[in-house]
């Protein structure tokens, strides 16, 4: 051994090694197992839930509660470690007295942060919204790409990405929850035949809800609700069909293409006539 080297500084040295050896081993073993439960527990919870199925949903919600619950525990196990690993060398009671100091100063600064955290918590185990959901915060509607503790980030249809912290989310409107409602309005001039229209309106919405291609879509067949609105020179009749939320916006435009095609082809509009529908 060189002489630089005492033997009782050789010794605390190798004391020291061991005691971090064994507490990043004991971190480790300790995530690893942490982990394994957390998966196994919010899984268990998931089939035990009295809406419980094996829905890409469900499993896409596990695994995001999953996995945020496994980075929380992955930020205490660390944290925990590094403090016992650097009390190994520093006297942390002065410096855990000034970070206490600086921990109120900085929660006062950080009751939103806080308020982000807790509102994303309960997003997430209450299952209001999830990822690829479509939903409407305040003004904006878009596609849910990401949920974290802190912020969700939807797209909007133009590609506009938005980025809303979760705790100024008052209301949000989920259109891809369970199921949706097609709505189909259908202008046509006043001078038309009502009851023809209304009876072709019909059997085209009655034709799309047998169609193989369209079957698995609808979920009670399609109503036509009648007279929504009167004006000058046209009248408007609704077309509602209950119907999956993924497609929901494209049987709407199938039914909007076919109604349209059906009342000229009927004569019930006149070719040079614009039919036009909205949602």
């Amino acid at each position: 051994m060189p002489d630089w080297i005492k033997n009782d500084d050789w010794a605390a040295f190798l004391g020291d090694a061991a005691r971090i050896a064994l507490i990043l081993a004991l971190a480790l073993s300790f995530l690893r197992l942490g982990t394994r439960l957390i998966n196994r527990s919010i899984r268990s919870l998931a089939t035990r839930s009295p809406l419980r199925d094996s829905s890409p949903r469900s499993e896409q919600r596990a695994e995001t509660l999953a996995g945020v619950a496994t980075g929380l525990l992955r930020i205490v196990v660390w944290t925990m470690a590094l403090l016992l690993i650097l009390e190994e060398f520093l006297n942390l009671g002065p410096l855990l007295a000034g970070v206490s100091i600086v921990g109120v100063a900085l929660g006062f600064g950080a009751q939103s942060l806080v308020k982000d955290f807790l509102s994303g918590f309960f997003i997430l185990v209450e299952d209001q919204y999830a990822v690829g959901d479509t939903i409407t915060i305040t003004d904006t509607t878009g596609t849910v790409e990401e949920i974290t503790l802190r912020v969700t980030r939807i797209r909007a249809s133009d590609g506009t990405v938005w980025f809303v912290p979760n705790g100024e989310i008052r209301k949000v409107g989920n259109s891809a929850k369970d199921w949706g409602r097609a709505i189909v309005d259908v202008i046509i001039p006043n001078k038309a035949d009502l009851t023809a229209a209304t009876a072709a309106i019909a059997e085209e919405a009655a034709a799309l809800a047998e169609d193989p291609a369209w079957a698995s879509a609808v979920l009670e067949p399609p109503e036509v609700l009648g007279i929504e609105s009167v004006a000058a020179e046209n009248m408007t009749l609704r077309v509602s069909t209950k119907t999956t939320p993924a497609r929901r916006a494209p049987l709407a435009r199938e039914l909007r293409a076919r109604i349209a095609r059906r009342l000229q082809r009927d004569g019930i509009v006149a070719p040079e006539e614009t039919v036009t529908t909205e949602d």
